[in-house]
Order: structure tokens, then C-alpha cells, then sequence
């Protein structure tokens, strides 16, 4: 990824909206070349990511503004996007850049989550704002329900993957975190009654080298089918912490588990995002999406 072209589709028809939109893809474009000069990144960087989160935040504000002026029915959940970006994954990722002293793989991860988050954004959450698409969001839980999640997750990272993570996003909607370099899992479960649960898990490649080198003591450097089989059990081993601790109120049965592609992930989200649908960075060790769909 190297350069960025505005592509028509992003507009939603609203002109100060749509300029705005193009002014953060063109920010975002003159990071992408900066990085790639050693010698200006750090400060160049710096000041871009700031002028760039700096433009991001005023954007919400006047976008906000301008969903209110028209009563848009899906306003709160939007804000609560938005507010999402400002207080979880803008904070999380600067915190990486400034601890990794703004090194290459960090400046990519940043302007990746970034680029992902913006084109995933704009169209869907902000084409519904003008009816050019259908609004996604369909069931929300409750807060209390996820920050329940959220408390199951973090410790059975620690456990399983040897990672200290943190909630990143608390609407995950399908950015590509790993460029392209993820290895996908959907986990399904039945319950009585006939009633089925999936569970997406989503690891960047990053993450699960880093984990199982952990676990077993030697730096393992490529993901083959022995990484993936690995993977694959420590994700159902997961599941049975995280299923005591929040999701089932009745003993479930694994029916299967499927390695998915990326864009297989994406397919699922066409029609809706799970009501879960959770990001976690792991302080430079790799991101990992973890989504429920009932």
C-alpha cells in the first residue's frame, strides 16, 4: 500500500461531508510515503498523526452536527462510533506508535487500522446517513453485556496467548488489520431448543507466531498447517473459558470448526455485523477480532 486514490463510490452526497472525507484519505496518503524515508519518519509522523486526528475529530463533530439537524434515526449508534475512534482505537494506537518509537511496522499498523476504519466507515455507517444503503447495526446489547465480554476476554488472552490485551473497538466492522495476513476460525455451537451460535475469530499472523513461540519456548517465523492446527485448538480451548465465563446459559456442543478466508469473514458481514463484534490490540504483538453472531 503505497498511495491512495479517492474512489466515487465513498461519496455519500453530502458535499462537506464527502470533501471531508477526501481531505482524511489524502492525509492518510502523505503518511504512507513519509514512512517509507527513515530518516523523516519519526517526526514527520508524528506531526502528520496528529494533524490527521486532529481533522478526524472536528470531521465528527460537523458529521454529528449534521445527523442531528436531520434527525437520523441511527444517530446514537453512529456517535457511539465515532466516540469509539476518539476514546478506544485512536488512544490504543498512538500508545503503540510512541512505545515502538514510531517504527516502520508500527506507522503501518496505525495507517492500516486507519485506512480500513475510514473505507468500512464511509460505506456503511456513513451511506445509511443518506439512505444509499441499508443501516447494519440491527441488534445492539446491551453495555453491561459486552464490558462482561470484554472482562472474560482480557484474562483468557493472558492465559491461552501469553499477550496483555486491550479493547481496541468495541464495533469491530470488518477492518482489515493484518493486510490480508490473518488467519480467520468460525466456531459453531448448538443449543438446545435447536438454536445455533457462531463465533468468529480473527487473528492477525503477527499475534499467533508471537503466542505460540511463547508457548513452546522456540521463535516459531512461519504460519503453517501445524501453526493453523494449533491455532485452531487454542481458539476452541478459548471458547470453553470464555463460554463459562459470559456467553452460554446452558452447556453448548461444538458442531465445527471452519478456517475461514478474510473476505469469507466479510461475506458474513453483508448483511449485518454480529451484535459482538469486538478488536483487541496487544501492545505491538498483533490484533485479534473476536465477534458472536446468535
Amino acid at each position: 500500500m503505497n498511495e491512495l486514490k479517492w474512489d466515487t463510490r465513498l461519496n455519500i452526497g453530502v458535499d462537506f461531508i464527502d470533501s471531508a472525507h477526501q481531505r482524511l484519505f489524502s492525509i492518510v496518503g502523505k503518511l504512507l510515503n513519509l514512512n517509507t524515508d527513515e530518516s523523516k519518519r519519526q517526526h514527520a509522523c508524528q506531526e502528520g498523526i496528529k494533524f490527521f486526528k486532529s481533522y478526524a475529530l472536528k470531521h465528527f463533530a460537523e458529521e454529528e452536527a449534521y445527523m442531528r439537524s436531520i434527525n437520523y434515526s441511527g444517530y446514537e449508534v453512529h456517535k457511539g462510533l465515532h466516540d469509539n475512534m476518539r476514546q478506544n482505537t485512536l488512544p490504543a494506537l498512538e500508545k503503540e506508535l510512541e512505545e515502538q518509537n514510531y517504527s516502520e511496522g508500527s506507522v503501518q499498523h496505525f495507517l492500516g487500522i486507519c485506512v480500513g476504519w475510514l473505507n468500512s466507515h464511509i460505506m456503511v455507517e456513513d451511506r445509511a446517513i443518506t439512505g444509499r444503503i441499508p443501516y447494519k447495526w440491527v441488534h445492539q446489547p446491551a453495555e453491561n453485556e459486552i464490558d462482561s465480554l470484554v472482562k472474560a476476554i482480557l484474562p483468557a488472552m493472558q492465559c491461552l496467548y501469553r499477550v496483555k490485551a486491550e479493547l481496541i473497538s468495541k464495533r469491530y466492522s470488518g477492518e482489515d488489520f493484518s493486510s490480508g495476513n490473518a488467519l480467520c476460525f468460525r466456531l459453531t455451537y448448538s443449543l438446545e431448543g435447536g438454536k445455533t451460535v457462531q463465533i468468529f475469530m480473527i487473528y492477525e499472523q503477527k499475534l499467533i507466531l508471537y503466542a505460540l513461540s511463547e508457548i513452546i519456548g522456540k521463535q516459531i517465523k512461519v504460519v503453517d498447517k501445524t501453526v493453523q492446527y494449533a491455532t485452531q485448538m487454542l481458539s476452541e480451548k478459548f471458547m470453553d473459558w470464555i463460554g463459562c465465563h459470559f456467553i452460554f446459559d446452558e452447556t453448548p456442543t461444538l458442531k465445527g470448526t471452519n478456517v475461514l478466508t478474510f473476505d469469507q469473514i466479510l461475506r458474513t458481514f453483508q448483511d449485518g455485523y454480529p451484535p459482538y463484534s469486538l478488536l483487541f490490540g496487544t501492545g505491538g504483538n498483533g490484533y485479534f477480532a473476536f465477534c458472536i453472531r446468535q
